[in-house]
């Protein structure tokens, strides 16, 4: 059961709030997290509470205790989609987690005859696209592979999609300055597959040839109200923890 504070605070709340700013980057790996006695005082309840709160961000992955430091941020938090990088940004700016970095930056314009991306783009086969392909990494360890895919009509609104530059702000909100339309994701789904022989060199995993390593990976298409306008793919490394909302 719940315990709760006369005015509804529970263990459950006090998890979420510090979970939050896990995943915001509010607090790296390594940070201590308050003390027993303070987090009671912010969220006036009983240390019953707290102890219990705490518990389930150490089930999580997300905490440990460290001895005379109390409680601190796990070295490896959860790894966060593209699309929760945007929304921490419109947050608190931060473009990256505390100890997260981005490296093997490519921008190439291509041909695309890939089925998903030629119907979630609205493509006929071959049509050209611009492709972003970007590995993230925490504590110079790969977590991620982020692929991103444009259309012609997206890039002649937002041209530096094209050059070889980190986008600062984003592609959504270039557009929407420059053309007055909102631009919407919309559903973001994970499947499983088995990583590319490309993808196996970006998250620096030694496989034998031919070897069939399961991936994770996510898929959103972003829209303006008339058309498509972006596809973004991630691809996690094997045993990397991806938060997903309800």
């Amino acid at each position: 059961m719940a315990y709760r504070a006369p005015e509804g605070r529970g263990y459950a709340d006090v998890a979420a709030y510090f979970r939050e700013r896990i995943k915001n980057g509010e607090l790296a790996p390594g940070d201590s997290l308050p003390s027993v006695s303070d987090i009671r005082e912010m969220f006036d309840v009983a240390a019953k509470t707290v102890s219990r709160a705490l518990g389930v961000l150490k089930s999580e992955g997300l905490v440990t205790s460290r001895g005379a430091l109390g409680t601190v941020v796990a070295k490896s938090p959860l790894v966060i989609t593209g699309t929760d990088r945007l929304a921490r940004m419109a947050q608190n700016g931060r473009q990256y987690a505390p100890g997260e970095t981005s490296t093997g930056h490519q921008v190439m314009r291509r041909s695309v005859a890939d089925p998903e991306i030629c119907a979630a783009l609205d493509l006929e086969p071959h049509e050209e696209v611009v492709i972003r392909v970007r590995v993230f990494r925490q504590d110079d360890t790969p977590t991620t592979v982020g692929v991103s895919v444009y259309p012609s009509h997206t890039v002649a609104v937002v041209p530096e999609l094209a050059e070889d530059v980190r986008m600062s702000p984003q592609f959504d909100e270039l557009y929407e300055q420059r053309t007055g339309r909102r631009v919407t994701k919309g559903q973001k789904v994970a499947r499983s597959r088995h990583a590319s022989a490309d993808e196996l060199a970006s998250l620096e995993i030694d496989a034998p040839p031919h070897a069939a390593v399961p991936v994770t990976y996510t898929t959103v298409t972003f829209h303006d109200d008339e058309r498509p306008l972006g596809w973004w793919e991630d691809v996690y490394a094997p045993g990397t923890g991806v938060p997903m909302k309800d």
